[in-house]
């Protein structure tokens, strides 16, 4: 059995009943949204449990080949993305091996919410189109798909009635708000449940975003 990364984990209350895996950016660590949850509302009888797992260290590209936490290589910052998808795949079965984690634990797929931001969100889509599993909600923060090409219409997967959402900053120098129109423009041209805004921010996150994202979290998991 593959050893599970090693995460940052937070519990509401004992004996978590949902669960909200949520993947960093590139050069982060699973303490960068950890500061989040004191924020997102969590009521006394809501048992969550949030996994903010560690990408592994590897060279990437785009840096000067410069080591760093990633979930995968990038080779050119076009608006295309040329990425490493043997890197995204494994990253895919490493947050897969996370699901079945929790899962084991007793917590039913359909109450875990997958989350990435920027690196995160791309890991968060793409294993969420490709998983045997039907999770509560897929939450994609200024990010892009990396593989809009084997897109399958969501009559096809596992997920076709999950809800996505998709955040992005309207001013983002590092991962075009255009590639979030696209990502969300492709769901939806294939069949998925599609929320998306966008607010006054770089490449980050912004009060009001948080509180959508509590009452999104909220909706999904009550």
């Amino acid at each position: 059995m593959t050893d599970l990364l090693p995460s940052v984990l937070l519990e509401t209350a004992e004996n978590p009943d949902a669960a909200i895996i949520w993947l960093h950016g590139l050069g982060s660590d699973g303490h960068d949204f950890e500061s989040i949850v004191p924020a997102l509302g969590v009521q006394p009888d809501q048992k969550w449990r949030f996994v903010f797992p560690h990408a592994p260290q590897r060279p990437v590209t785009v840096n000067g080949g410069m080591m760093m936490r990633a979930w995968y290589d990038i080779y050119e910052m076009t608006l295309e993305r040329k990425v490493d998808m043997a890197n995204i795949e494994e990253s895919c079965q490493q947050i897969e091996a996370l699901v079945q984690a929790q899962i084991a634990s007793g917590i039913d797929a359909s109450r875990i919410v997958l989350a990435g931001f920027s690196q995160g969100g791309v890991i968060a889509y793409q294993l969420a189109l490709t998983s045997q599993h039907s999770f509560a909600g897929v939450m994609a923060l200024s990010t892009y798909l990396a593989n809009k090409s084997d897109l399958p219409a969501a009559e096809d997967c596992n997920n076709g009635a999950t809800p996505f959402l998709i955040h992005h900053g309207s001013q983002d120098p590092v991962v075009s708000p255009s590639l979030a129109i696209d990502a969300k423009n492709a769901l939806n041209e294939r069949g998925f449940e599609v929320e998306y805004a966008t607010y006054d921010m770089p490449h980050s996150v912004c009060p009001e975003q948080v509180s959508d994202i509590s009452a999104w979290l909220h909706a999904r998991l009550s």
